[in-house]
């Protein structure tokens, strides 16, 4: 049987190789208690090791990295996909949509072929490059100082174009996701779009990942309440699922 600091070395181990663990899963690897993992866990949180999140933690990281779009494209691509089909379906022809600068609404972009008669504004040069070809799609771009890391444009030009318009839908990916911090990502100027973006839509619906709930990084976007819809993958957690339903959010899992 292992040693409690053998265990924890290995809990340590096993988040630096994959990024997140659950309790249960520990508990049936380590042939101990749900309570006992959760107070490893909390231990190993307080000494800044990981972070704690609802059913287990994730790897502790910097709330200002802010990787290369390069590097975020390929991280759970399966899953963007398939939220980008997923928001694909909820645009209807004829509708004027927001796309901010992620890798899921990135995914929303390529999977966007078949709608007519839609305006898109964004504020991504990988998007309106995605969807510059496509008949039946008005492209519009806010124009704005170039984020290298992203290829984004940010900036008081972007953010004055976005303002003389209203839109049906943002789609709104996010490098945060949490009870307490609502949505966030790293850039300052990124996230004041962004909320400029939340004010002129109709209707907010954030897409993201499972991997980004409990997280919470560098700059506030907007507080939860604010969402309509979110869409993300089955490997979210039945106590964040329940948490966001009390909030009035939609949960469309994919």
């Amino acid at each position: 049987m292992r040693s409690t600091v053998e265990r924890r070395e290995q809990i340590v181990q096993l988040i630096q190789e994959e990024g997140k663990v659950r309790v249960d899963e520990l508990s049936d690897t380590f042939d101990v208690s749900n309570v006992t993992i959760r107070n490893d866990l909390d231990i190993l949180e307080k000494k800044g090791l990981l972070h704690r999140t609802h059913g287990g933690a994730l790897k502790r990281k910097s709330v200002y990295e802010d990787p290369k779009i390069e590097e975020k494209q390929w991280i759970n691509r399966k899953e963007k996909q398939k939220i980008g089909r997923r928001a694909v379906e909820l645009i209807e022809n004829g509708d004027s949509i927001l796309l901010d600068s992620g890798t899921t609404t990135l995914e929303i972009a390529t999977q966007i072929h078949e709608k007519r008669n839609l305006t898109v504004m964004t504020n991504a040069i990988k998007i309106s490059l995605e969807l510059a070809n496509i008949e039946g799609v008005t492209v519009m771009m806010t124009g704005g100082q170039l984020r290298r890391e992203s290829y984004s444009l940010v900036g008081p030009d972007a953010e004055s174009t976005i303002r003389n318009y209203y839109f049906d839908k943002l789609f709104l990916g996010v490098d945060g996701m949490d009870l307490e911090y609502g949505l966030t990502t790293p850039n300052p100027m990124e996230a004041q779009l962004n909320r400029i973006m939340v004010e002129r839509a109709r209707e907010v619906i954030a897409v993201t990942d499972s991997s980004k709930f409990g997280r919470h990084s560098f700059s506030h976007i907007c507080n939860l309440d604010l969402l309509s819809k979110l869409i993300t993958d089955k490997k979210i957690s039945e106590d964040y699922k329940r948490e966001f339903e009390k909030r009035g959010i939609e949960v469309i899992t994919v």
